[in-house]
């Protein structure tokens, strides 16, 4: 069993913080890195998002304004050096461009060599290499004369998006190939009749005034994205083509002539996880040669709050019920789909008309890809 860093893949409000909680028990034998790749996405030289681009002082004042690919990189290496498993949840959309647009390496990872190490030697160390594999140099960044703000002029050049550096063939993230090689995706889903309505209400008062995210951003709904990269992961063998969770032989007939990657399609649904989450965290623990232990599921003690508060503070505001919760329980009335009708005047009460409306269209928007992604979730 490989023991590549996890990489959970997810988009906002999949009850993914909840589910990371789970992890964070673990912290004897797991390095726990919450949603890394969001400082360049917003904040960074390379930042792709529009969110703060006119706001230099909240891109200054959130600490990540040198943030790059490369840096956040060199931070997974260096945490896994200590001799744990790393185990990421990041927002996918952090590593695939927004709005359909065409990939493009991030310039501090351009060029990076292929050969450096063997993926035994890696997995030894728990590591992704990237401490030997990148060098200034390698990575295309003119290390010479700085930019005014302290960040390299290639990179300063090439802020915000779209790169002026070249794309990999079929890949929709900006992260090298031989990069995502290294790590070991899983993927959580969740309706997105209920993710973008809860996004939606941090994006507005009382939420935004600790989120600072004004105003609702539909392109942040992240499904397609999410998509994009699952479907380059099992396409291409860095998932695949054995499914978890769907029966002993159960694979993806559309990828079952590709040689086994090792590593299964593990889809998890944020709804099938609160119904049974023993059940659901069996079936990915063992997914991702972890053992499960029935403790992982409470966390009602000093430490575990103090470790998950320091963890969830860069995103103020969005992660309040993870950071106070004190377990994972199944919910006491399974799930029951509600009709589109009163899932709509539900949102009108809470939002009024105008934001429902731009709710419904952005479900709409949303629900195939939900549905698609759903088809491989793991069933108990």
């Amino acid at each position: 069993m490989s023991n590549k860093p996890v990489f959970v893949a997810t988009h906002p409000r999949a009850c993914s913080t909840a589910f990371e909680r789970v992890f964070m028990t673990r912290r004897k034998s797991l390095q726990t890195i919450h949603e890394p790749f969001g400082d360049a996405f917003y904040y960074g030289p390379e930042r792709m998002s529009s969110r703060f681009e006119d706001d230099e002082e909240a891109r200054l004042k959130s600490e990540f304004a040198d943030s790059t690919f490369k840096t956040i990189l060199d931070r997974i290496d260096r945490e896994a050096a200590e001799g744990k498993r790393v185990f990421i949840k990041d927002i996918t959309y952090y590593l695939v461009p927004p709005g359909k647009q065409d990939a493009r390496l991030a310039p501090s990872l351009h060029k990076v060599k292929r050969g450096v190490g063997t993926e035994e030697e890696l997995n030894a160390q728990g590591g992704l290499g990237l401490q030997r594999t990148l060098t200034p140099r390698d990575s295309g960044v003119d290390v010479g004369k700085p930019a005014s703000n302290g960040t390299p002029d290639s990179l300063s050049k090439g802020a915000p998006f779209p790169f002026d550096t070249e794309a990999e063939p079929n890949n929709p993230t900006v992260v090298p190939r031989e990069i995502l090689e290294r790590f070991h995706f899983t993927f959580l889903i969740r309706h997105p009749n209920r993710a973008i309505p809860s996004y939606y209400r941090c994006c507005i008062p009382p939420l935004v005034e600790r989120t600072g995210f004004n105003p609702y951003m539909p392109s942040e709904a992240g499904y397609d994205e999410l998509r994009s990269l699952f479907d380059y992961c099992k396409d291409t063998g860095l998932v695949g083509p054995k499914i978890c969770g769907q029966g002993e032989n159960a694979v993806d007939k559309k990828t079952a002539s590709n040689k086994d990657s090792g590593v299964q399609i593990c889809v998890i649904d944020a709804d099938d996880l609160l119904d049974d989450p023993e059940g659901i965290l069996r079936k990915y623990c063992e997914s991702i040669g972890l053992d499960f232990r029935p403790e992982m599921l409470t966390w009602d003690n000093d430490a575990d709050h103090e470790f998950a508060k320091q963890e969830f503070e860069k995103w103020n505001g969005f992660h309040d019920d993870a950071i106070h919760s004190k377990d994972l329980k199944p919910r006491v009335h399974k799930h029951k789909p509600k009709s589109d009708e009163e899932m709509y005047n539900e949102w009108v009460e809470k939002f009024g008309k105008e934001a429902a409306d731009m709710i419904r269209k952005c479900v709409a928007d949303n629900v195939d890809t939900y549905e698609y992604l759903k088809q491989y979730a793991i069933k108990v």
